[in-house]
């Protein structure tokens, strides 16, 4: 009468990482203005110091306006690197799957819905905003992280599977 339902234990591993990523974006919006921007600025500054190469011998007023433009991106591309983390992560307790399937969606849907409640948690942080335009951003990166998760279970299956002509 009742189906068993077996639990893997690598996806229980996954789903408890995807929980974890999860807090780890709430306790990053759950920063106000100013501490989030301290930690955006760090990392902003360390990078442009890398990868600009004169940027030692600018002007104070360059070297802001460059951190400046900088920092915008630092912070999309922040945005988009823990969705893909979770996209990745929610996509493998999901486990294998067709691409155009219920399950993609709804990992797709999971990670959308999750992003909409972020910036909303935003809302209610000192200095903090809700941005439509981040949750598009989010929701890009986890589809990229599903779609990567895909591909990794895809080359896995083929590696520890015998080829069928041998």
């Amino acid at each position: 009468m009742f189906s068993t339902i077996r639990i893997y234990p690598a996806r229980v591993v996954f789903a408890v990482l995807t929980i974890a990523c999860m807090v780890t974006i709430f306790l990053f919006s759950g920063d106000n203005a100013d501490a989030s921007s301290h930690k955006s600025s760090k990392i902003t500054k360390a990078a442009v110091e890398t990868l600009v190469k004169d940027y030692d011998e600018m002007s104070p007023e360059k070297q802001q306006s460059v951190l400046d433009k900088a920092e915008h991106i630092v912070r999309k591309l922040a945005h988009f690197s823990i969705y893909t983390l979770l996209g990745f992560l929610a996509s493998f307790t999901v486990g294998r799957r067709r691409l155009f399937s219920r399950k993609s969606l709804g990992v797709i849907v999971f990670c959308f819905l999750y992003a909409c409640s972020d910036e909303i948690h935003q809302l209610f942080v000192p200095g903090r905003s809700g941005m439509f335009t981040d949750v598009l951003i989010d929701t890009g990166g986890a589809v990229t992280g599903m779609l990567v998760s895909m591909l990794l279970m895809f080359i896995i299956g083929k590696i520890a599977r015998p080829s069928e002509t041998e």
